[in-house]
């Protein structure tokens, strides 16, 4: 796919809801918020993206951040963030992520059919160019933008303030 579509994506535009608007305005007192039956807050999902989003950019560096022994080592421990300045922190930080992979999808074709080092055995199994590190971690956000829409909906904090379908 032309990397047009995946920066078009990685912002959520198309059939996706606006990956920056389901999280810049999430108000305060929803963020830590449990739903019945769901084990995640919008803290923890966007931290955990942020947390994805971050190793893969070391890795794609050429640096070998330690993967995590067990998949609670990408989570944060506490639903709730401990401030509100946190909270911001951690947008302002998701919102820098989404720009650095951005840069990178727009890169020639031969960067993007560079290789990417694998840090754990399970990345030999799987394509490991950029392109599809960037793909990938584009889908892994995708998924998780949409349980923050569905949460945001189940806490009455939907649509975004710029806007989301709410049908």
């Amino acid at each position: 796919m032309p990397e047009r579509v995946l920066i078009e994506l990685l912002y959520g535009r198309s059939a996706h809801a606006s990956t920056l608007a389901c999280v810049e305005d999430v108000p305060f007192g929803v963020v830590g918020r449990l739903a019945e039956g769901f084990p995640h807050s919008i803290w923890q999902l966007v931290s955990h993206i942020n947390f994805w989003m971050a190793y893969e950019l070391k890795r794609i560096a050429g640096l070998q951040p330690p993967y995590p022994v067990h998949a609670s080592g990408s989570w944060p421990t506490h639903t709730q963030p401990p401030s509100e300045a946190a909270w911001q922190q951690a947008v302002a930080l998701f919102r820098e992520l989404l720009a650095e992979l951005e840069k990178l999808a727009t890169s020639s074709s031969e960067t993007l059919a560079r290789e990417v080092s694998p840090t754990h055995p399970s990345h030999t199994k799987h394509a490991s160019s950029l392109s599809a590190v960037l793909w990938q971690t584009l889908v892994h956000n995708s998924y998780h933008i949409g349980q923050i829409a569905m949460l945001r909906r189940i806490f009455a904090a939907w649509p975004p303030k710029t806007g989301g379908d709410t049908w």
